[in-house]
């Protein structure tokens, strides 16, 4: 008998031993303890909007609101094998649009971004509807495999099915930006699913069209243009049902023909000029109904 009680010591002393040590850790351990810091992160809640930008202008709310969205930022460079990225010249241009349209006045500007700021596809458009824009233009820079034959700007408006296999890929390439190692990390936008939506839609894209045809005629002679026509493809950053919305691609940032006038106070300031040209001519005729 005193043997088996040996024994049965000898087999239960070390699970007791365990016992007291968990029991000793959940008491007195600390968070973190074998570290000499604690991080803790405070995510956004679901669904929180971002912080709106600043609209500048006039103060008089009735003037018209121009939201112009430089492509990329942040984590995401964009296009631009070298040291130019895609999100550097974007920003740079939306400033000059925003600074021109100002200069002239009448109208209000705000940018979805003014730094090297990431922003989800999603809080793009958003962005522009929270406002209450009354027309969105996206800036981007094209780029294609190779030696960069390809030359010159392209507008586009959102279309469920891309105008030609060359838009889907540009579409899928920037719709690419909300996707990390493969994995989708921003939410999608429910279907249209009421007639009032529907109805907004076919407006806006109305409008869109008939925007993206201004930009075109009056950057004539101003800007080389890749398509004498606006295109269309399934962009993420238009799809706002009730704000008409074009996509810019300015140029092709490993052409450099297209570098060279993109970055030049010139050629920054002539598609500052056309653009704003373009979107004043076309308040002038929403405002003659």
């Amino acid at each position: 008998m005193r043997r088996f009680l040996i024994l049965l010591v000898i087999l239960l002393t070390p699970i007791a031993v365990f016992a007291a040590m968990v029991q000793a850790d959940r008491t007195f351990g600390r968070p973190g303890r074998g570290y000499d810091y604690v991080v803790t992160v405070d995510l956004p809640r679901p669904g929180a909007a971002a912080a709106l930008p600043k609209v500048l202008g006039p103060p008089d709310s009735s003037r018209p609101l121009v939201v112009i969205d430089p492509g990329h930022g942040g984590k995401d460079p964009g296009a631009g094998a070298g040291e130019l990225k895609e999100k550097a010249l974007t920003l740079s241009l939306a400033i000059a649009l925003r600074d021109e349209l100002l200069r002239q006045g009448g109208v209000r500007v705000a940018l979805t971004r003014s730094d090297d700021t990431y922003l989800f596809l999603g809080e793009r458009p958003e962005i522009a509807r929270l406002l209450g824009a009354d027309l969105y233009i996206s800036i981007h820079a094209d780029s294609t495999e190779g030696e960069g034959k390809a030359l010159g700007a392209t507008v586009y408006t959102l279309s469920a099915k891309g105008s030609n296999e060359a838009a889907e890929k540009i579409a899928a390439r920037e719709n690419a930006a909300d996707v990390v190692n493969g994995v989708k990390i921003a939410g999608q936008s429910s279907d249209v699913s009421t007639a009032l939506v529907d109805l907004a839609q076919r407006q806006s894209q109305t409008q869109s069209e008939l925007f993206a045809r201004l930009i075109l005629r009056e950057g004539l002679g101003r800007m080389p243009f890749k398509e004498a026509d606006p295109q269309s493809a399934a962009f993420a950053v238009l799809k706002s049902p009730d704000v008409p919305s074009v996509l810019f691609e300015s140029g092709y940032i490993n052409n450099e023909t297209d570098v060279a006038r993109l970055t030049s106070g010139a050629g920054r300031q002539n598609f500052a000029e056309a653009v704003a040209r373009a979107i004043r001519v076309f308040f002038a005729r929403a405002a003659q109904g």
